[in-house]
This record gives structure tokens, C-alpha cells and sequence, in this order.
């Protein structure tokens, strides 16, 4: 992205919890957290592990890859700014270290996304504060 460019569409916001997230999505790097105790991935970031409620987490870096769980196209925009990208794929996907995460697909045609596809992790920058995580298609 250009210096000049601006990002109209919302941004995250970045607080305590969550910026080892975000500062890895800035070094094209998909980092989450897992549970020293249970061994457990999981998404989103928070204080304590979903499985075990233990607080020893540690962020990891993981694969990007995964698979399709769910998605929906948009073909109606959730705004003004998000116009221009109309039809969309919003979609759930199951990371291969357990989690889902929620992201966008990045596909010339929304028409080929299928759940149980697999996808890889692609990073967009932004901003210089912001790189997206969104999803590709393995297609061959």
C-alpha cells in the first residue's frame, strides 16, 4: 500500500491482548495462542485457554493452512466502503492446529468456494499499523 493511500473500510483495534496477533499479521506471520497446560490452540486471543482455563499461554506461529468450515457470499455490501468488493466470501475457516478463524476468501470467482476446501493464508497490508489475515484458495 501506498504512504498516501487511505484505508477507508473499519480497522481492528489493537489493545494489550491482541497485539502479538497483529504484529506477527505485520510480518506476514499467522501467530495464535496456545495453552502451555492442555497444549491447545485457540482463536481469538484471550486471557485464558478455552479448554483448560489455564493462563499459561504462549504465542505460536502455525501453518496459515486449513479448511473451509463455512461461508457465505455477499453480493449486498455491509456499507458504502465495501461496494466495489461486492460479491465477497466471508468464511469460516478450521485452521489445521484446531481453531476457526473468521476471514475473507481471496478468489477471482466466488462461484468456486466450496466448504472443505482447503485455503493458505494471505496477508494484505493495509495500513503500515494493519496487514489483514485473509484466505486462498489450493485449488489446482
Amino acid at each position: 500500500m501506498s504512504e498516501n493511500a487511505t484505508y477507508e473500510k473499519p480497522i481492528p483495534v489493537i489493545d494489550p491482548g491482541t497485539k502479538p496477533f497483529w504484529d506477527a499479521t505485520r510480518e506476514h506471520r499467522l501467530s495464535i495462542p496456545r495453552c502451555r497446560s492442555c497444549g491447545k490452540h485457540h482463536f481469538y486471543p484471550r486471557e485464558l485457554c478455552p479448554h483448560c482455563h489455564s493462563a499459561d499461554l504462549e504465542w505460536t506461529d502455525v501453518s496459515g493452512k486449513g479448511e473451509i468450515y463455512s461461508y457465505t457470499i455477499a453480493r449486498k455490501p455491509a456499507g458504502p466502503v465495501f461496494a466495489a468488493d461486492v460479491p465477497y466470501v466471508i468464511a469460516m475457516i478450521a485452521l489445521d492446529e484446531g481453531p476457526r478463524m473468521l476471514t475473507n476468501i481471496v478468489t477471482a470467482d466466488v462461484e468456486d468456494v466450496r466448504i472443505g476446501d482447503r485455503v493458505t493464508v494471505h496477508f494484505d497490508d493495509v495500513t503500515p499499523e494493519i496487514t489483514l489475515p485473509k484466505f486462498t484458495l489450493d485449488k489446482a
